[in-house]
């Protein structure tokens, strides 16, 4: 029997090969919408590695403004919307837009559909908070380098990025998904103004046994 993460990985490969590396995913959702699919990520809670991150400063919205990239199923916009953030959350996949509505229902996320390279205008440095949890990952190179950039752009000054990512080092093998992500890749992340705050090299302590980049940045509060 062919395993989530096996059958994820066929349509990435198809995806690729029709020269539309960000396909897979509405074709994942859609097929999970309809019970001939499991969305192999789905864990129906937060990232553990977000929550320890945000425990550990006492983080706490009041207000300000968050966006979740690549939201799935909605657990991580869940969580930062509960820290008192008013969060929007956006995946490509008009499915998982759904499922996470259907998930949450009267939540005050707004859930919507948008491409992380074709990002709205308004959206453009307007968030206090950017949570990035292992979308960056799931995209091949390219067109990685210019979701990379995209990414930082969300970012409003005086505001945070948070991303989790698979790490590797540049001689390891790459294949995916997910790809994983240099460290490199992560110092990218800074391109468009950001400082980095601190980047975290951590294991898992459970299957699947990864290694994984936590990354905080800031941009400057003059917004330089």
């Amino acid at each position: 029997m062919t395993s989530p993460e096996e059958h994820a990985a066929r349509l990435a490969a198809a995806s690729i090969a029709a020269d539309d590396p960000t396909s897979w995913f509405e074709e994942i959702y859609a097929a999970a919408e309809t019970g001939q699919a499991v969305v192999p990520w789905d864990r129906a809670a937060p990232s553990r590695w977000l929550t320890e991150w945000a425990g550990r400063q006492g983080l706490t919205g009041n207000g300000r403004s968050a966006v979740v990239v690549g939201c799935g199923l909605g657990d991580d916009a869940e969580y930062f919307s509960g820290l008192g953030f008013t969060t929007t959350a956006f995946d490509i996949s008009p499915s998982a837009v759904r499922a996470a509505q259907r998930r949450y229902p009267g939540s005050s996320v707004r859930y919507t559909t948008a491409d992380l390279l074709n990002l709205p205008g308004d959206w453009h440095r307007a968030f206090d908070l950017v949570v990035e949890s292992m979308t960056l990952q799931a995209l091949p190179d390219p067109p990685r380098d210019a979701a990379i950039a995209s990414v930082g752009e969300l970012v409003a000054p005086g505001g945070t990025l948070i991303v989790m990512a698979r790490a590797r080092e540049p001689q390891d093998p790459v294949a995916g998904p997910p790809w994983a992500l240099t460290r490199a890749e992560i110092d990218a992340l800074g391109q468009s103004g950001l400082r980095e705050v601190r980047v975290e090299d951590l294991r898992d302590t459970e299957p699947p046994l990864a290694r994984r980049w936590r990354a905080e940045f800031q941009r400057p509060a003059d917004g330089a």
